[in-house]
């Protein structure tokens, strides 16, 4: 009998070879041993207890040699683009790129270099935790919380060096760059109506935090003001855009006067779809867009839009990351959206 329970101690330690195989039995992220591991004072105390005892039953000893190499500085910041909301949205996307490239400058001048990551979540549950347990980043600035605000606020526990772009919300744990979307949704669905629009329609998908605010603040103006609003859900995939937005002119005609898209990008494909439709822009129907990219000022009519300063969003962005790799606990940064007036509402 001593002799099976001997047995099965050595099979139970030797199941224990990684920081995933201790993360599963204590019920914590990888990231999370790691830190506990490392003596990081973010793990509470009984989780680092807990950890430290369960590590030691198992006879468990993290690579010295790799946790050398994390805790040296690698000069590299990692940018993670989780895409759980819509897994076949491209990093060509307009608006990461302008997103990026002003990202690339300001790491430049900082003299670090950018290490990029398109995640989508629903392959690696933890890919968070294993970008920043890499050791091949000092620090990683996430673009987009889609549906991952949880796996960041979990994450934010326990990690400081790290930056979100996206959606402010009372309370969070996690900092934050990003525009303040709700007021951007009043200040498009204001000028819609304004504009004349009696009947409105929200193109883009509700389930990003960004989105979700944004509609949320055109609902409010909307409710107001007495004009019915809905959502119709539209994908940022190249290959899917176009087709919804097409289905969705065909149920709307004649019934709705004004557009609230939820990017440039979804607004600029809409005008195509409605000159291959025949429809004055915005004789008959109005639009309104989001970020003020480049491309808004060329469409025919140009487009109106609410601009979001991704400029100073970049800068904020790093600059913060920044501070926190010093240890300093930053603020959130929210950034003012401004109504740019062209012709299309």
């Amino acid at each position: 009998m001593a002799d099976t329970d001997d047995q099965n101690g050595a099979e139970s330690a030797a199941k224990v070879r990684t920081l995933a195989d201790l993360a599963r039995i204590a019920g914590v992220s990888a990231g999370t041993v790691s830190r506990a591991l490392a003596g990081n004072s973010l793990v509470n105390t009984k989780t680092r207890e807990k950890i430290e005892a369960i590590a030691r039953e198992h006879g468990f000893r993290p690579n010295q040699m790799a946790s050398k190499l994390r805790r040296q500085k690698t000069g590299v910041i990692g940018v993670a683009i989780p895409l759980g909301h819509d897994v076949r949205q491209q990093i060509s996307d307009t608006f990461f790129m302008t997103l990026l490239g002003y990202l690339a400058d300001e790491l430049t001048e900082k003299a670090y270099d950018l290490m990029l990551r398109r995640v989508i979540p629903a392959r690696d549950e933890d890919w968070l935790d294993h970008f920043i347990g890499s050791g091949m980043i000092d620090g990683v600035i996430v673009i987009g919380q889609s549906d991952q605000f949880e796996r960041i606020e979990d994450v934010a526990d326990g990690y400081l060096p790290m930056v979100v772009w996206g959606n402010h919300q009372e309370g969070q744990r996690h900092c934050v760059v990003g525009s303040n979307n709700r007021l951007g949704g009043k200040l498009a669905t204001e000028r819609l109506i304004a504009s004349g629009a009696k009947s409105l329609a929200f193109l883009g998908d509700t389930q990003p935090i960004e989105f979700a605010a944004r509609y949320a603040g055109a609902k409010e103006v909307a409710a107001k003001m007495g004009v019915p609003i809905r959502a119709l859900p539209t994908h940022l995939s190249p290959e899917r855009t176009g087709e919804e937005i097409a289905q969705h002119l065909r149920e709307i005609e004649g019934k709705v006067d004004g557009i609230f898209a939820a990017t440039d990008t979804i607004a600029v494909t809409c005008l195509k779809e409605l000159r291959e439709r025949r429809m004055e822009v915005p004789g008959q129907i109005k639009i309104v867009g989001f970020d003020d990219l480049p491309i808004s000022s060329q469409t025919m009519p140009p487009l109106t839009t609410v601009r979001q300063d991704i400029a100073a969003g970049a800068k904020g962005l790093v600059d913060l990351l920044l501070r926190r790799l010093e240890g300093e606990d930053t603020e959130s940064l929210v950034l003012p959206p401004h109504l740019i007036v062209r012709e299309t509402a």
